[in-house]
């Protein structure tokens, strides 16, 4: 699968993940969350973001890694689902970082557990490996948005 020419980057426990650049809105600092009764445990979530409802998903939780340490305040890749927006709550953004085909590789064998679904390749970069994450499936099937409709990849 050839790569994203942009890519966002952002830390997430300590890992490296990526997103492509044309898939986010925007990056934000933390903002307040409004609690969503009875949500899964990764909606973080509800904030407002200049008068429209945004879900906040807590990507520590979706990857199933350890909570985020207590007073750490996460940061917001903004995402634009057909028309809604979604908030992946991330510990850290890093840059915009053009990757080159030559360095992408498939999911390697070792990726366990959720993260293996959501991760759609590798990129090796000079000494670290990047997550290259896929969009429609960090968000698919979470009840999200202010109708609640679960987000699907477009048919």
């Amino acid at each position: 699968m050839p790569a994203p020419n942009n890519c966002i980057t952002f830390l997430v426990d300590g890992q490296l993940f990526g997103m492509p650049a044309t898939e986010v809105m925007e990056l934000t600092r933390f903002h307040e969350l409004t609690p969503v009764p009875l949500a899964p445990p990764t909606i973080a979530g509800l904030m407002n973001l200049r008068g429209q409802v945004v879900t906040a998903v807590d990507m520590r939780r979706r990857l199933e890694l350890r909570p985020r340490p207590e007073g750490q305040q996460p940061m917001n890749v903004v995402l634009r689902r057909e028309d809604v927006l979604v908030s992946l709550l991330v510990d850290q953004v890093g840059e915009v970082i053009e990757l080159d085909d030559s360095t992408f590789e498939p999911v390697p064998d070792t990726l366990r557990g959720v993260a293996r679904e959501l991760v759609r390749g590798v990129h090796k970069l000079p000494g670290r490996l990047l997550l290259l994450l896929d969009p429609q499936k960090v968000i698919a099937g979470l009840a999200v948005g202010p109708r609640r409709q679960a987000l699907s990849p477009a048919v």
